[in-house]
């Protein structure tokens, strides 16, 4: 189990244990179809990325319940996730 997990920090950035897992199942699938990693890490573990992009503001859900990736993320677009219909 990842450490991140064991806090809620992560749980209280999303806004809840819902929204958390919704972003990480969707930045998962877009990380699977080649999406690039948003973060430097000496690991291949996904989720780990996944957490890590988290908790450095990398990507959040819009109010729509989609996938982002903060402004300014060079080499990474906001559409690199799935769409809901894909889910």
């Amino acid at each position: 189990m990842h450490e991140a997990f064991k806090e809620e920090d992560i749980v209280n950035k999303v806004g809840g244990r819902f929204k958390l897992s919704s972003l990480i199942q969707k930045r998962l699938v877009a990380l699977n179809r080649g999406a690039p990693p948003l973060v430097e890490l000496q690991t291949k573990d996904k989720v780990a990325i996944v957490v890590e992009e988290i908790m450095e503001n990398k990507i959040y859900l819009d109010t729509s319940g989609d996938l982002r990736v903060a402004d300014g993320e060079e080499g990474a677009a906001a559409d690199d996730g799935p769409s809901l219909a894909d889910l």
